[in-house]
């Protein structure tokens, strides 16, 4: 499952285990693209990673943070620190690919 985060709940939501923050926006192409494949992961890898997804039209201050240009961004947080940023449209098989060298 895919859980809404927010600039108020981003810290807590991605503090502990691998998480993936898709930032994405309603406008955006490439995003609505994305969006299926992250939540085709999120139910063949929703126990070892948390999926969550970010508004960034609704949410300004943690994509700034991030330094977040160009969307979609993924953002990887083991822990609580980022461990990756992925940009642009990727395939199923890339993202589980990269979130498997993170997952213990």
């Amino acid at each position: 499952m895919v859980t809404e985060t927010t600039d108020k709940t981003f810290e807590n939501d991605t503090a502990k285990g691998v998480t993936l923050t898709d930032f994405w926006a309603t406008w955006c192409g490439p995003c609505r693209m994305q969006s299926p494949v992250v939540d085709q992961l999120s139910e063949e890898m929703g126990d070892k990673v948390t999926f969550n997804k970010m508004d960034v039209d609704q949410n300004q201050e943690t994509p700034q943070k991030f330094g977040i240009m160009s969307i979609p961004t993924l953002l990887v947080k083991k822990d609580g620190k980022v461990v990756d940023s992925i940009v642009g449209y990727h395939s199923k098989e890339q993202l589980a690919k990269i979130l498997d060298q993170y997952v213990d």
